[in-house]
């Protein structure tokens, strides 16, 4: 796949289709400057502002707004938060709808058809494969992204971190952990990475 990629592009530049500075500038924001570090500074703010989180809760876009992220990707967005009893997980089953202004990128296996598939059949199979193991009396949401509508999970906020600070609580948020295979770092696992 990488060597179709670079064959593509080369045919694109060599053609005069694509500028490679332009190219390389909009992988540069994707990864770099939009991604999963905006997502986790907007679960960081949710975690120590109520005010914010009920903001992010009832308008997600709205909330999400405030630090600037915007697109077309993330228009149309909802967060759905983790508790000690409900586990949310994220798909989008028919290709790879996927909010770009929080998470970046979709990863290749949040686009691939057994993720796809297993996890609206069998998420907590999927979820173990994660390495993530729930007690039985947790109830697993699976929330099926579309082209109008895509979701972001907050996670649950890790014990021990009460006084953490923003920046460092955003440390401890993964874009797995805002799909939902996974819980947000704790404390001691973010000081060992």
């Amino acid at each position: 796949m990488t060597l179709r990629v670079k064959a593509l592009e080369s045919l694109l530049v060599e053609k005069g289709l694509v500028d490679p500075a332009a190219l390389d500038a909009l992988v540069d924001t994707y990864e770099n400057k939009v991604g999963p570090r905006n997502g986790a500074q907007v679960v960081a703010r949710a975690w120590v502002d109520p005010d914010y989180k009920k903001r992010l809760l009832t308008d997600a876009p709205r909330a999400i707004a405030e630090f600037g992220y915007l697109g077309t990707q993330g228009d149309h967005m909802v967060v759905i938060e983790n508790t000690p009893k409900v586990h949310n997980l994220v798909v989008c089953t028919l290709c790879s709808c996927y909010p770009w202004p929080v998470l970046g990128l979709p990863p290749v296996w949040y686009k691939s058809a057994p993720y796809r598939s297993r996890a609206v059949i069998d998420p907590r199979g999927v979820l173990r494969e994660f390495g993530l193991e729930l007690a039985e009396d947790v109830e697993v949401r699976v929330w099926d992204s579309t082209a109008e509508l895509r979701y972001l999970v907050l996670p649950e906020r890790p014990a021990g971190t009460e006084k953490m600070t923003e920046q460092e609580l955003a440390s401890l948020v993964t874009r797995d952990s805002m799909v939902g295979v996974a819980k947000a770092k704790s404390p001691e696992r973010s000081e060992k990475a």
